[in-house]
């Protein structure tokens, strides 16, 4: 018995030492690839088409960008060795080429670490085209940041560039700048900006992850009502709490965003996959929609909407929670909080009604009851006023009714069970 046992280990220690060679062999770049980078998401921002002027709001962004530098600010969750930007021209008609593109810390106002600087690459060159419709993502960059890090990431766009792909609600200033100044420790500011464009994903390499959390949402997500520069939102005081864990969160909320119809972004039936489940790393999601779905019909956004019914909301839901288990990734719905009184003094005013609620209050039963999702958080319960049950508590509120202010956002990310978002490997 003892030889075909000796042999078996002489074989196997062959084929380990031809591996190892294999590995040898192989070009630098194959051979890096091959010792297991974990690439996974810690920020992003949804892409959006830019919409024309008859819209209600501004778009806070200019028309195109001529030989000018963009600069954005972006606070990562979870920190890695490594880290790969990512940029989309999702809802271009043209090609879009960027001069250069740069990575470094970020410091205040706009200026960055020198000392942190790196350009970027794509397959090697310092220059590259986003087709129309799709992302670019770059090559490595051998720069090591903490969890919570803020990165400045400037392009230089060296010709005509439509802003056709953005994201309205940043919370968080850019800057643009003319000429090449994607390398300068402290830009010439030329304009401010609060919207966002080109930029939509970090990836670090965190090999000891325990994978990304997904936020889906509308503005309460988005941040609308925390303070601007500030990473207030409720992702934001969530990924506080789970960078420890070793969890990314990342936030794939749209302001004005719905479920079943498109809004200010596509519906989320069609970009569920792009912004959560398809997002390196995910393996949870919480869904927190569909109070536009109810409160925009009737209203400037949509004046001769239908209110939807509950079941037709709740078959969107079953649809987001059917994708999610295909992929083999949890799912947590999130009760929809009170808005009465939403917009007070705004052409909006109308967003509250009586109707609105009961249907908001019916589907909120159906998330707590049903059992569809993996798991419940009850932001409903968390933010409404005991004694105005349909309105959110003074305390949270931002002061529009509507959308919670920071330490509305604070209490839901206290609120949720960490261990419903750290699940065991799959």
């Amino acid at each position: 018995m003892a030889k075909p046992l000796y042999q078996h280990r002489l074989l196997t220690d062959f084929i380990s030492l031809l591996a190892a060679l294999a590995l040898l062999s192989l070009p630098a770049r194959y051979a890096g690839a091959a010792q297991a980078a974990h690439w996974v998401s810690s920020w992003t921002a949804s892409p959006q088409a830019v919409w024309g002027k008859d819209f209600p709001f501004p778009t806070h962004i200019p028309d195109g960008l001529n030989q000018q530098t963009l600069r954005q600010v972006a606070r990562i969750s979870l920190g890695g060795k490594r880290l790969r930007i990512v940029f989309s021209n999702a809802y271009g008609q043209t090609p879009l080429t960027l001069g250069k593109a740069s990575v470094a810390l970020a410091g205040d106002r706009g200026a960055i670490d020198m000392g942190s600087l790196h350009l970027l690459t794509f397959g090697g060159k310092t220059t590259a085209a986003i087709p129309p419709g799709a992302p670019l993502v770059s090559d490595p960059v051998d720069l090591a940041v903490p969890a919570l890090a803020s990165l400045a990431v400037s392009v230089y766009l060296p010709g005509p560039t439509p802003t056709t792909t953005f994201h309205w609600d940043a919370r968080q200033t850019s800057w643009i700048a003319v000429g090449d100044q994607s390398q300068a420790e402290n830009i010439s500011i030329n304009q401010p900006v609060t919207a966002r464009t080109l930029l939509s994903a970090v990836l670090v390499d965190a090999p000891r992850t325990g994978g990304t959390v997904a936020v889906i949402g509308d503005s309460v997500t988005d941040g609308n009502g925390a303070t601007m520069d500030a990473n207030a939102r409720w992702p934001d005081f969530l990924a506080r709490r789970l960078a420890p864990r070793g969890v990314a969160v990342i936030n794939a909320g749209i302001s004005g965003a719905r479920l079943l119809s498109d809004g200010m972004g596509a519906n989320a039936l069609a970009r569920f996959d792009r912004d959560a489940i398809h997002q390196a790393g995910v393996r949870s999601v919480i869904v927190l929609l569909g109070i536009n779905d109810i409160s925009w019909p009737g209203t400037l956004y949509d004046p001769l909407g239908p209110l939807p019914s509950a079941d037709g909301l709740i078959a969107g839901y079953r649809q987001l929670i059917t994708r999610a288990h295909t992929g083999g990734i949890r799912i947590i719905g999130a009760t929809l909080p009170p808005f009465e009184g939403a917009l007070p003094g705004t052409p909006l005013d109308n967003y509250y009604r009586a109707d609105k609620d009961a249907l908001r209050r019916r589907v909120n039963t159906w998330i707590r009851e049903s059992h569809a999702f993996d798991a419940v958080i009850d932001f409903d319960a968390l933010l409404r006023d005991p004694a105005r049950p349909a309105r959110l508590k003074p305390a949270f509120d931002s002061g529009d009714h509507l959308h919670p202010g920071n330490a509305g956002n604070r209490a839901m990310a206290d609120a949720i069970d960490l261990e419903l978002l750290t699940p065991p490997r799959r």
